[in-house]
């Protein structure tokens, strides 16, 4: 057998010697780490982080929280280093434009030497430690929570906000990380389908956008078989946002644009003819970035909102600027009504109430307001005019008695409130034609009030649809109480995705987009 060298041997001893000192090193450090996770830290340090991290000290009555119910152990470390959940919120923290969030995120380069360095990430270290968690909580507070329930307030939003733990929280997703992608137990659903258009509509401006279109003031309106420089940029303008699928770049519109028209049209809350008024081409002309800050808005709003609301059985939702009612059963819509809601100087109220009563062939007792401001002088004038408006004199206040000519038509539908809101029928029925809506004192009018109330009792055994219609043909009113009662929802959102997919934009009835977006938009 030939012998080796003795220098090799020497090499070789030395390579072992090193190898095996280094595996034995390693054990050493992953014991040693194990060690750590499993000893608790010392809890004066959270306060010491706090004086040295004053941007995050909104967050340290959580955190404290947090580490007492985990007895001051690491939570976002295991034997490897930082754990998935940690991984996950550092590139959440870094794409927060993706949830509509604009705000900097306080001691951004502390994190990314944390993350980004792979000798950093692997042994417990408390600096460390309590930044994630301080992070967290500012990252649920900005995606999940939202502005304050007293700023919500002075922006007249008054429907109830569910206090959520987002101490408790952490606990799933550090065993589920990826709930953080779309848990729908927190918030509103819809905030996650705005989320996926807001990424079309960050696309559509990377593009470049839309270009304006020139509005010719010598056109009053463009219907099929007109041909039209104006109306190649229509099209291509609807090409851009899908509601088309080609752009031929045609100047004369066919039927291809009209279904274009008509989905734009659906979709913006517009009368769904083929007509192109200027308003419309004037409303096509909204930038990109103007619809962006609308749905980041929008989202904000759904921050509001817990999506527990959608688990009642039965439930109806007000959208005041799209002035639409839906009913929906079983979380599924199964009616849809046009309705009129309160001018810009009677706004219908933003709240949530329990539907309890309907009153058939209701009396309509006039508010005070109106009889000031309206009856009073009328009679002066007119001492004839209760007479004429089937009107009478009840004890201290003036009511209408039933009757076709009522103002609050065959039915209404109550919801106790210190709004004094109600939904109702209405006389005017010409007002649902029109395309803005705002016209009542703040209650709801109801385009559908017998189809509202048949789906309402439909279950209910003392009703039929022809008792329904005896009921609200009545010269004599009739109050039933509900045997199930019905939340009832009224909300105020410019912008909503539909059970399709599709994305509607809705006016700023009350203009209140402006006054949340400079509180979102705010460094």
């Amino acid at each position: 057998m030939r012998k080796l060298p003795f220098p090799i041997v020497i090499i070789v001893m030395t390579f072992l010697f090193i190898t095996v000192s280094c595996k034995k090193q390693d054990k050493k450090e992953a014991e040693a780490a194990k060690i750590s996770l499993e000893t608790p830290f010392d809890s004066t340090l959270v306060k010491t982080f706090f004086v040295n991290h004053p941007k995050l000290q909104k967050y340290q009555g959580d955190v404290e929280k947090l580490y007492r119910k985990h007895q001051f152990h690491y939570v976002w470390y295991d034997d490897n280093g930082i754990n998935d959940f940690g991984n996950l919120l550092y590139d959440k923290l870094n794409n927060l434009e993706e949830e509509g969030v604009q705000v900097d995120v306080p001691y951004k380069n502390q994190l990314a030497d944390i993350y980004e360095d792979p000798d950093n990430d692997q042994k417990p270290d408390i600096a460390a430690e309590l930044l994630s968690s301080s992070l967290y909580f500012f990252y649920a507070d900005k995606v999940f929570h939202g502005i304050s329930a007293n700023k919500m307030k002075d922006l007249e939003w008054y429907l109830p906000r569910k206090k959520q733990s987002y101490v408790s929280y952490l606990d799933s997703l550090l065993i589920e990380p990826n709930l953080i992608n779309k848990d729908e137990k927190g918030v509103l659903s819809q905030y996650y389908l705005l989320k996926n258009v807001l990424q079309k509509y960050r696309e559509i401006e990377k593009k470049g956008g839309w270009k304006t279109i020139t509005i010719d003031p010598n056109v009053k309106s463009y219907k099929p078989g007109d041909n039209s420089t104006t109306i190649a940029q229509i099209r291509q303008r609807l090409f851009v946002t899908g509601d088309i699928s080609r752009d031929s770049k045609s100047t004369v519109y066919d039927d291809v644009l009209a279904d274009g028209i008509l989905k734009y049209k659906l979709r913006s809350g517009n009368i769904p003819d083929k007509i192109i008024l200027p308003a419309h081409i004037k409303d096509m002309n909204v930038s990109v970035g103007q619809r962006i800050k609308t749905i980041t808005v929008n989202m904000e709003r759904c921050r509001w909102i817990s999506n527990d609301i959608t688990k009642s059985p039965e439930f109806i939702v007000v959208n005041i600027p799209a002035y639409e009612l839906t009913y929906f059963n079983n979380g599924k819509p199964e009616l849809r009504s046009k309705v009129v809601v309160g001018k810009a100087l009677n706004k219908t109220v933003v709240f949530s109430a329990v539907m309890k009563f309907i009153a058939f062939s209701p009396y309509w007792n006039v508010p005070t307001s109106i009889l000031k401001k309206e009856i009073l002088p009328a009679i002066e004038e007119n001492e004839n005019y209760l007479a004429e408006h089937n009107m009478e004199w009840h004890d201290s206040y003036v009511r209408q008695k039933p009757g076709k000519d009522n103002s609050l038509g065959k039915v209404k539908f109550l919801f106790p409130n210190s709004n004094n809101i109600y939904l109702h029928d209405t006389p005017s029925k010409s007002l649902f034609n029109s395309e803005d809506r705002a016209f009542s004192h703040g209650c709801i009018r109801v385009a559908k009030p017998k189809d509202l109330a048949n789906i309402i009792l439909k279950n209910d055994p003392n009703w039929t649809p022809e008792k329904i219609d005896a009921a609200m043909n009545s010269d004599t009113e009739t109050m039933y109480r509900l045997k199930n009662k019905i939340p009832v929802y009224i909300g105020y959102f410019t912008s909503w995705v539909d059970d399709k997919g599709m994305i509607h934009f809705y006016e700023d009835i009350y203009n209140r987009d402006e006054r949340l977006a400079s509180l979102i938009f705010a460094k």
